[in-house]
């Protein structure tokens, strides 16, 4: 079985897996991940946050990104452009949830007329970035959902990736990912 076919596996069998948790599981995991979060050093110290909007069966982002506005942080969440089919994930500027409408698969997307985030390799301790993903491995391996927009949007971002996290369940661990061409590792991972 080549790496890809491995991939599509553990994709498929953690997306059932985080799908098949129940209500309350998905409660609670997403409440102590919020206040993990809150406590972390990184987002305490950070003037810029940079965040996935939840989508699905994922880990619930929306308290975190709301305490985050409330305490005036610069919120920054993803969007999907089209740039004739040439898709790439740029960071928004956000002030409420309301501003999200469904963008690319659907995802709450923010209308991209606001602020870009501009990444500054001299800002980069002010910044945090929290990522998501479909598998994680003990070596911090990162499984996405196959378009491998983080990987492409840190690739050039070295001193954001260092203030960067993933975040998920528990029952999204697997015993190994083999790792793509082009695959970055979140800088840690934290699954709840």
């Amino acid at each position: 079985m080549d790496n890809s076919e491995l991939r599509r596996i553990l994709r498929k069998r953690a997306l059932e897996a985080r799908d098949a948790l129940s209500g309350e599981e998905r409660r609670k995991g997403s409440v102590l991940m919020t206040e993990r979060i809150l406590g972390h050093q990184w987002f305490y110290r950070s003037q810029q946050f940079l965040c996935f909007v939840s989508f699905g069966s994922e880990i619930d982002t929306r308290e975190l990104i709301e305490e985050a506005i409330r305490q005036k942080k610069q919120v920054y969440v993803p969007k999907v452009t089209d740039a004739s089919q040439n898709r790439e994930m740029k960071f928004y500027r956000l002030t409420s949830l309301s501003e999200l409408t469904p963008g690319y698969r659907k995802i709450p997307e923010p209308s991209g007329f606001t602020e870009e985030y501009v990444y500054r390799p001299w800002e980069t301790e002010r910044a945090f970035l929290l990522m998501p993903g479909v598998a994680f491995d003990p070596d911090r391996n990162r499984l996405g959902y196959g378009m491998g927009f983080y990987d492409r949007f840190l690739a050039d971002k070295e001193g954001l990736w260092v203030r960067s996290a993933a975040v998920g369940f528990q029952c999204q661990m697997v015993d190994s990912i083999p790792a793509g061409q082009g695959d970055i590792r979140p800088y840690q991972v934290l699954l709840f």
